[in-house]
C-alpha cells in the first residue's frame, strides 16, 4: 500500500484536507450506521487525520479510504467483529482524486454496486468484497483504466461478467469468487496481460473454458469452477488437448473445480503436467477415477519437485494404487486431499511411501476396515515419520482406539463420525506430539484408561463428544491438569454419560472452550471452585447439576462470552450490586432459578444477542430498562416466558431491533405497545392483555414481523382491521380469545399468509371473501366460533396449499362445494359439528396426500419466514379428547372428520381410496346404506367412527385387514348379520357395536345361528326366592311412590308460589327438551 500510495501523507502536516471533499465524507458518513466506532475519529475540522483517510501530501487531496470492516459471522471470532452498514452515498464522487478504496467486510444489505464509482478514474485499487452486494456488476467499470485490483468476491452478485472487464489493460488481481454469477467466461478476459491472479470459482458459469485465457502469460494462480455439478467444460473443439494451458508457465496455482468433462481429456491433465512452478492443484468434483489416473504415465509430468498441494477431493476414486502414482508424479509432496472419494480398504502388504507428506485428508470415504488394520498401513513406510494431519472422520471405520503413539510427528488426528465401538484399551497413548484429537460421534464407551492421557502434554483440543464414556469428570479433570494444564484450549466432553461434580477448574489458564452439556453430571457445586480465568464459552446445560452459583464463582473470567446453564437444578444467588466482570454474547439460563426478583446484573450486560432466563422462577414487574435493551443492536433473541411476571409493559418510544421476542406464560396485563413491532417473531401468548389495537395499528414503525402468536389473552370487542399494515406476515395465532364480531376485511392483505388461527373465540357472520387472497395458506383454523353460512367454495379454489383446514363448532350450513376437492394437499379436514349437509362428494378421491403412500415432501407444515421456520400445533378431537399436536406430529396424522351435522345418503366408496387415512369420523349424521366392501384398504387407519347413523347391512368383511385399527365405533345404526371373525375386530368392546338390533356375534353377547342371523341366549330361570324383583320389592315400591307423590304434589297444591314455580319450571323443561329432540333429529 505504502509503495502504490507513496504521496499519501503518512506524519501530521500543514497541509489539510480540502473542505468539498470533508463535506462529501460526511455525507458518505451519514448514509451508514456506525455500531463499532469506526468513524469516532470523524469529529476534527482536519478531515486527512481521520481514521481511514489518507491524503496526498502535496494537494491535500483524499488519495485512500480505507474503511474495511470484519463482518465474519463466526460465533468463535466476535472479538474482532466490527464494521458499517447502509449505502454508499453519491457524495463520494467529489474525491475525483481516489486511487485507494477498501470498504470489503462491511454490510450493505443487498444494495447494488454503485455504478457511479466507475467515475473515479484514478482508482487503482478497488475492495468491495464480503459486502452483502446484489445486483450485477456495473458495465461503468470499464472505466477504470489504472484499476490494478479489483475484489468483489463473497458478495451476491449475479448476471453477467461485463466483457468490458477485459479493457482493463493494467489490471493484476481480479477476484470475483462467491458469487451468482451466470454465463460463459468472457474470452475477452484474455487481454489482460498484467493479469497475476484471475478468481471465478463458486459461481453458476457454463459453457466452454476461453482458450484465450492462454494468452495471460502473468498470470499465477487460476481459480475456475461453480457450484455444484458446474456447466463449465474444456472445448472438445480444442485440437491441441489443452495447449493453450502449457502456455501459463508462470501458473504456481490451478484450481479447477467441477469441471464436467475433465476425465475426457487425460491430454488436458498432461498439460498441467508440464506447468514448471505448479505448487498448488485442485482438480475437486471432476469425475476423475482410478482408470483416468493410472491410464497416465508418471514420467510425461514435469512438476516432480515443485507441486506441494493436491486436491483430488470429491472424485470417484476406489482403490489405494492411486497412491503409488502419486509418489511417483512428485517427490515433494506435502499436502494430499482424497476426502469424498469411494477409497476402500488400504491393501495390508503395501505401505505408504511418500516421505514428504505431511496432510493427509481421507474424510468422507467407504473405509470399513479395523481401525488398527487401516493404521497400519499408515504406520508400515515412511510417512509414519512425516504425517502431521491425519482426517479419517466420516467413514464406517471399526474397532476401538489403538495405541497411537507409534506416529511420533503427528499433530492432528480426527476419527470423528465412524462406527468406533466398545472401551478405550489399557495401554492404549496418544502421539507425543500430538495437539488436536477428534473421536467424537462414535461408540466408545466405559471408563477411559489412564494411559490414554499420559502423552497429551501438548494437547491443545479434545473432542470427545457423542459417545457413551462413563468416566467420572473429576478423574479426567485430574489427568488433564498433570500435563495438559497450559496447552489446553478446546474441550469437549458433550453427548455422553460422564458422572461425578464440577470440580476446580482455574488451573487450566488457556482454555477456551468447555463443552459437558448433555451428560449425568450431578451433585452440589461447591463455593470455592472456580472455572478458567479464559474461558470464553462455558456450556454445562442439560445435566442434573445442583447447588449455588454465585458471584465468586465468575470472578476473574472478563473473556466470557457464552454461558449455557440451562436444564440443570441450579440457583444463581449474586451479591446485590455485582456487576459482572464479563460481557456475555449469549445468556440461557433457562430453568435455573434466578427469581423471585428480576436479576439487576443483566443491566450490566450491553451487547448480548441471546436472553434466556425462561421458568427461572421469577415474580416481579420487569423493570422499565430492561424493555429498553429491545433498542440495541446486537439484541437477537428475549425469552422470558414461564415466569411469574407481572404488570403492564410502558409505552416506550424506542425502535425494538430484537428480532425474536418470547413472552408467552406470564401475567402481563393491559395494551400491547407498538414498539414490540420491530420484531420478526413475537410470542405474547398466555398472558392477561386486553387490547391489541394500540400494537396492531400503529402508524410510522417499520414493520418486519413475520410471526405473532396472541393466543390465550383476553383480547375482545372487534378484532381491529389494521391487517394491511402487515404484508409480511406468514404465522398469526389469535386464537383463545373473546373476539367478537366479524373477521376483518384487511386481513385478506395478509398475501404471504402460511398459518391463520382463530379458533375458540367469538367471531360471527360468513367468511370475509378478502380471504381468498390468501393463496399461501397452509393451515386455516376457525373452529369454536359462530360463524355461518355456506362454506365458501374459494377455500378449496384459491387455497390450494392448505394442509390443515378446521371449522367444527360453528353455524355452517348447506352441502359441501365440489371445490372443496381441490384441496389435493389437506391432510386435516375437520367440519364437525355444523348444520351441513347433503351427500359426501365422491370428489374426496382427489386428496392426494391422503391417497399416495409416500405423503407429502418433507417440508409439510414447514412455515417459513426467509430462512426462519416456525411451529405449527392443530387442536384436534383424537379418540373422544381434545389433543394439540405439534408440527412433527401433524406430519404424521391425517384426518377427516365431518361428524355431527346432516349428512345423508351413502358413505362413497371413493373414500376407501385414501389408503393414508389415520382418523375418519363421520358419526352422528343421517348417512344410510351399506359400508362400503372395500373400506379394508383403508390399512393406515387408527380411529374409526360410523356410529349414530343410518347404516344397514352387515360389516364388510375387509374391515378385519385393517391391522392398526385402535379405535372402533360402529354403535347406534341398523347393521345386521354376524361380525366378521377376526382377532382385531372381536378385541373391541361390545359398546362398539351396541344398539344395532340384528348384529351378532363375539363379543356382543347375542349369539347367531347358522345362517348368520341372531339368536337370545338361554337364561335360566331362577327359583322365586333368588329373583331380585321378588314380592316384597313391589310392595315397598308402592308405599314410597304414595308417600313421595302427595308430599311433593301436596305441597304445590296448598302452596301457591311453589305451584308457579313448579309450572314456570315444567314450561322450561319442555321447551329444552324440544330444542334437544330437534337437534337429535337433525344428527
Amino acid at each position: 500500500m505504502c509503495l502504490m500510495l507513496q504521496t499519501i501523507v503518512c506524519s501530521k502536516e500543514a497541509v489539510r484536507c480540502i473542505q468539498s471533499e470533508r463535506q462529501a465524507l460526511l455525507q458518505f458518513k451519514a448514509g451508514l450506521s456506525d455500531d463499532f466506532g469506526m468513524f469516532s475519529s470523524w469529529k476534527t475540522a482536519d478531515c486527512c487525520q481521520w481514521k481511514g483517510i489518507g491524503c496526498s501530501n502535496l494537494t491535500g487531496h483524499v488519495l485512500m479510504l480505507d474503511l474495511h470492516g470484519n463482518s465474519n459471522d463466526d460465533d468463535d471470532d466476535d472479538d474482532n467483529t466490527f464494521y458499517i452498514k447502509g449505502g454508499i452515498h453519491e457524495s463520494l464522487m467529489e474525491l475525483q482524486q481516489l486511487k485507494y478504496l477498501n470498504l470489503s467486510g462491511n454490510y450493505f444489505d443487498g444494495s447494488n454496486i454503485p455504478s457511479f464509482l466507475g467515475s473515479l478514474k484514478d482508482l487503482t485499487y478497488l475492495d468491495l468484497s464480503n459486502c452483502y452486494f446484489g445486483g450485477q456488476i456495473p458495465i461503468q467499470f470499464e472505466s477504470l483504466s489504472n484499476l490494478k485490483y479489483l475484489n468483489l468476491s463473497y458478495n451476491n452478485l449475479d448476471g453477467l461478467i461485463p466483457h468490458q472487464l477485459g479493457d482493463l489493460s493494467n489490471l493484476q488481481f481480479l477476484d470475483l469468487n462467491n458469487n451468482h454469477l451466470e454465463g460463459s467466461i468472457p474470452s475477452q478476459l484474455g487481454n489482460l496481460s498484467n493479469l497475476q491472479i484471475l478468481d471465478l470459482l463458486e459461481n453458476y458459469l457454463k459453457g466452454k473454458i476461453p482458450s484465450q485465457l492462454g494468452k495471460l502469460m502473468n498470470l499465477q494462480e487460476l481459480y475456475l469452477g461453480g457450484y455444484g455439478d458446474s456447466a463449465l467444460t474444456i472445448d472438445h473443439r480444442d485440437q491441441s488437448g489443452g495447449q493453450w494451458l502449457s502456455n501459463l508457465t508462470s501458473l504456481t496455482h490451478l484450481y479447477m473445480l467441477s469441471i464436467s468433462n475433465l476425465n475426457r481429456f487425460n491430454s488436458w491433465l498432461q498439460m498441467v503436467g508440464k506447468l514448471p512452478k505448479l505448487r498448488e492443484l485442485g482438480l475437486k468434483n471432476c469425475g476423475l477415477d482410478d482408470s483416468f489416473i493410472l491410464s497416465m504415465s508418471p514420467n510425461k509430468f514435469n512438476f516432480s519437485t515443485s507441486l506441494s498441494i493436491l486436491d483430488l477431493s470429491r472424485n470417484n476414486f476406489i482403490s489405494f494404487a492411486v497412491f503409488q502414482w502419486l509418489s511417483n508424479i512428485s517427490s515433494n509432496l506435502v499436502k494430499l486431499d482424497l476426502s469424498g472419494n469411494l477409497l476402500e480398504t488400504p491393501p495390508s502388504k503395501n505401505r505408504l511411501n511418500i516421505c514428504t507428506l505431511r496432510s493427509l485428508e481421507l474424510r468422507v470415504n467407504n473405509f470399513t476396515e479395523n481401525l488398527q488394520s487401516i493404521l497400519h498401513y499408515f504406520s508400515n513406510g515412511c510417512v509414519r515419520n512425516s504425517l502431521e494431519l491425519l482426517d479419517l472422520s466420516f467413514n464406517g471405520i471399526t474397532g476401538t482406539i489403538p495405541d497411537l503413539s507409534i506416529f511420533t510427528t503427528l499433530n492432528t488426528l480426527d476419527l470423528s463420525v465412524n462406527q468406533l465401538s466398545g472401551k478405550i484399551p489399557r495401554g492404549s497413548s496418544l502421539p507425543f506430539q500430538l495437539e488436536h484429537l477428534s473421536i467424537a460421534s462414535n461408540s466408545l464407551e466405559g471408563r477411559i484408561p489412564k494411559s490414554f492421557w499420559l502423552n497429551a502434554c501438548k494437547l491443545k483440543s479434545l473432542h470427545m463428544s457423542s459417545n457413551n464414556f462413563s468416566e467420572e469428570f473429576q478423574i479426567i479433570i485430574h489427568h488433564l491438569s498433570r500435563c495438559a494444564r497450559y496447552s489446553l484450549q478446546v474441550l469437549d466432553l458433550s453427548k455422553n454419560e460422564i458422572n461425578g461434580t464440577i470440580p476446580d477448574l482455574s488451573v487450566f489458564s488457556v482454555l477456551d472452550i468447555l463443552d459437558i452439556s448433555k451428560n449425568s453430571l450431578n451433585g452440589e457445586i461447591l463455593e470455592d471452585i472456580r472455572f478458567p480465568p479464559n474461558l470464553r464459552k462455558l456450556l454445562m446445560y442439560k445435566n442434573s447439576l445442583k447447588g449455588v452459583i454465585s458471584d465468586f464463582h465468575f470472578s476473574g473470567m472478563s473473556m466470557l462470552k457464552d454461558l449455557y446453564l440451562f436444564d440443570n437444578s441450579l440457583t444463581l444467588i449474586f451479591t446485590k450490586n455485582w456487576v459482572p466482570p464479563f460481557q456475555l454474547r449469549n445468556i440461557v439460563l433457562s430453568s435455573c432459578k434466578l427469581g423471585p426478583t428480576f436479576p439487576k446484573w443483566i443491566k450490566t450486560q450491553k451487547n448480548f444477542q441471546v436472553l434466556d432466563i425462561s421458568n427461572a422462577g421469577i415474580s416481579d414487574n420487569v423493570p422499565e430498562w430492561f424493555w429498553a435493551t429491545l433498542s440495541s443492536q446486537e439484541c437477537n433473541r428475549i425469552n422470558i416466558s414461564y415466569n411469574n411476571l407481572i404488570g403492564l409493559i410502558p409505552n416506550l418510544h424506542i425502535k425494538n431491533k430484537c428480532a425474536f421476542l418470547h413472552l408467552s406464560s406470564n401475567e402481563f396485563e393491559g395494551s400491547i405497545p407498538p414498539f414490540l413491532r420491530g420484531a420478526i417473531a413475537i410470542d405474547l401468548s398466555k398472558n392477561k392483555f386486553s387490547d391489541s389495537r394500540p400494537f396492531l395499528c400503529a402508524n410510522g414503525i417499520d414493520i418486519t414481523l413475520g410471526q405473532l402468536d396472541l393466543s390465550n389473552n383476553q383480547l375482545f370487542g372487534r378484532m381491529p382491521d389494521c391487517w394491511s399494515n402487515f404484508e409480511i406476515l406468514v404465522y398469526v395465532d389469535l386464537s383463545h380469545n373473546k373476539f367478537s364480531g366479524k373477521i376483518p376485511t384487511s386481513m385478506g392483505s395478509l398475501v404471504k399468509l402460511q398459518a391463520l388461527l382463530l379458533r375458540n373465540n367469538n367471531l360471527t357472520e360468513e367468511i370475509p371473501l378478502s380471504l381468498m387472497n390468501c393463496t399461501k395458506l397452509i393451515m386455516l383454523d376457525m373452529r369454536d366460533n359462530r360463524l355461518e353460512g355456506l362454506i365458501p367454495y374459494w377455500i378449496g379454489s384459491k387455497l390450494k396449499e392448505l394442509q390443515a383446514l378446521s371449522l367444527q363448532r360453528n353455524n355452517f350450513f348447506g352441502s359441501l362445494p365440489f371445490e372443496l376437492c381441490y384441496l389435493q394437499n389437506i391432510q386435516l379436514l375437520d367440519l364437525s359439528m355444523n348444520n351441513l349437509s347433503g351427500r359426501i362428494p365422491k370428489c374426496i378421491k382427489n386428496f392426494t396426500s391422503m391417497t399416495q403412500s409416500q405423503g407429502l415432501p418433507e417440508d409439510k407444515y414447514d412455515i417459513r419466514y426467509g430462512s426462519i421456520g416456525f411451529d405449527l400445533n392443530a387442536l384436534l378431537t383424537w379418540k373422544g379428547v381434545e389433543q394439540v399436536f405439534k408440527s412433527i406430529e401433524l406430519e404424521l396424522l391425517k384426518s377427516i372428520d365431518l361428524s355431527s351435522n346432516c349428512f345423508s345418503e351413502e358413505i362413497p366408496p371413493e373414500i376407501a381410496n385414501l389408503i393414508q387415512l389415520v382418523s375418519l369420523n363421520l358419526s352422528r349424521n343421517n348417512l344410510i346404506g351399506k359400508i362400503p366392501s372395500n373400506v379394508g384398504k383403508l390399512t393406515s387407519l387408527d380411529f374409526l367412527d360410523l356410529s349414530r347413523n343410518k347404516l344397514l347391512g352387515s360389516i364388510p368383511s375387509s374391515l378385519s385387514q385393517i391391522d392398526r385399527l385402535g379405535v372402533l365405533d360402529l354403535s347406534h345404526n341398523q347393521l345386521s348379520g354376524e361380525i366378521p371373525k377376526s382377532t382385531q375386530l372381536q378385541s373391541f368392546n361390545a359398546s362398539s357395536y351396541e344398539d344395532n338390533l340384528d348384529l351378532c356375534g363375539p363379543p356382543l353377547v347375542k349369539l347367531c345361528v347358522e345362517g348368520g342371523s341372531p339368536h337370545e341366549p338361554k337364561v335360566k330361570i331362577q327359583d322365586d326366592k333368588d329373583l331380585l324383583l321378588s314380592r316384597g320389592f313391589y310392595i315397598s315400591l308402592t308405599f314410597g311412590f304414595i308417600i313421595g307423590f302427595w308430599g311433593v304434589f301436596g305441597s304445590i297444591l296448598i302452596k301457591r308460589s311453589w305451584r308457579h314455580a313448579y309450572f314456570k319450571f315444567m314450561n322450561n323443561l319442555v321447551d329444552n327438551v324440544y330444542m334437544k329432540c330437534r337437534r337429535s333429529f337433525k344428527d
